[in-house]
């Protein structure tokens, strides 16, 4: 019987589905039985072809954790998609699981969320960098990431152009200048210094001003670090194809574990930001991000420098206004009016830091000079 049947499928007598149902078995197990009838067609022996044993079930079952978590991330608002538990199974509990399996598992127990049509590929794939640190992708998404709260909070993201590797990730009460000022050098302190950040026409990136920087490009130029922009948001896709994946994933993980603040929230992300990077392959590239970033940097193919010890690191990276010491000794910060020892009328440099704190320097940046504080006020 399942010789009649293998040959009424090769004869296209049968489809596959059909051809499956018969022999009680799933697509992949039909295949599997298809190719090797297949060889034995080849060999002229599939007259007396038996199907081999199968082995039995040699499924390992399932630690106890495992059914109470995916049950939990499957009926949180909104609901995690099959891949995503799948891969909080593996972070939480080091226990391997295929997404089909998670699926079957959701449709028995009737907990398959709707799932949105899928969207088309893209017919072009884009230019990639041939070595690590040539370009990495930064671009902020806002999104209504914790279900609990009706606001939407921007998520800050970069990434490799050439391993896929996650650089960063990290959400911000605002997409302002001090949120970057405190979002990049995260990441130049843990990976290195690229060469230039693939960015969109944004005011915080792109200045009206021909030839001018903004703050924020002439902190980077400092450090030998420049811009590209992207005419269009699919120029730069990779960055936008790993926004879609967080604000699939994120917020249902928030809903589950009840997060509604930005600290563990946060906290939480750095997990999951390392998990990607080092456990899951991509698709393209058929390894991890981290075995590509590792093989790369054996294959010389890098271009990064290591953060410097420059003395000018914890003012370059905090938001600067010129101020101008009034004829009593003392400049305007805010409400209060505090006394700077310079001579008045003189002019000093504000400096804001994203943890709040401010200082007050003598003169600008410059890499001629060290810098000279006048003042420090911790937040």
């Amino acid at each position: 019987m399942i010789r009649e049947v293998l040959r009424s499928f090769r004869a296209r007598e049968l489809t596959a589905t059909a051809a499956a149902q018969a022999l009680h078995l799933g697509r992949s197990r039909f295949y599997e039985l298809y190719a090797d009838y297949l060889r034995a067609c080849a060999a002229r022996q599939a007259q007396r072809w038996e199907p081999p044993r199968s082995g039995g079930d040699h499924i390992a079952p399932w630690p106890a954790e495992v059914e109470p978590l995916l049950r939990k991330l499957l009926t949180a608002q909104p609901p995690a998609s099959y891949s995503f538990a799948a891969s909080e199974v593996l972070r939480r509990l080091h226990f391997q699981l295929d997404p089909a399996t998670v699926r079957r598992f959701a449709l028995q127990h009737q907990l398959a969320p709707s799932k949105p049509a899928r969207k088309p590929r893209a017919p072009v794939r884009r230019w990639q960098c041939a070595k690590i640190g040539a370009l990495w992708q930064l671009d902020a998404t806002p999104h209504r990431f914790f279900p609990s709260r009706a606001e939407r909070f921007p998520l800050l993201n970069m990434l490799d152009d050439c391993s896929r590797l996650r650089v960063g990730a990290r959400l911000s009460d605002s997409e302002n200048l001090l949120a970057y000022f405190d979002f990049l050098p995260r990441a130049f302190l843990a990976h290195g210094l690229p060469l230039e950040l693939y960015v969109d026409y944004h005011s915080i990136f792109f200045s009206c001003v021909p030839d001018a920087l903004t703050q924020l490009g002439a902190t980077l130029h400092f450090y030998g670090i420049s811009f590209r922009y992207a005419s269009t948001p699919q120029a730069k896709g990779k960055i936008e194809r790993s926004h879609q994946d967080w604000q699939n994933r994120l917020p249902p993980l928030f809903a589950a574990e009840h997060l509604r603040e930005l600290p563990p929230a946060n906290a939480l992300l750095q997990d999951l930001l390392r998990h990607r990077n080092t456990q899951e392959r991509h698709r393209e590239l058929r390894m991890t991000p981290w075995a590509a970033w590792q093989l790369a940097a054996q294959e010389n193919r890098s271009v990064l420098r290591p953060a410097p010890a420059c003395p000018w690191w914890p003012y370059l990276w905090s938001q600067r206004t010129s101020l101008k010491i009034g004829d009593e000794g003392r400049v305007p910060i805010g409400t209060l009016r505090l006394r700077i020892s310079a001579p008045p009328r003189t002019r000093v440099i504000h400096c804001q830091h994203p943890n709040g704190d401010l200082s007050i320097l003598r003169h600008p940046p410059s890499k001629s000079t060290t810098p000279e504080l006048l003042l420090h006020v911790p937040f």
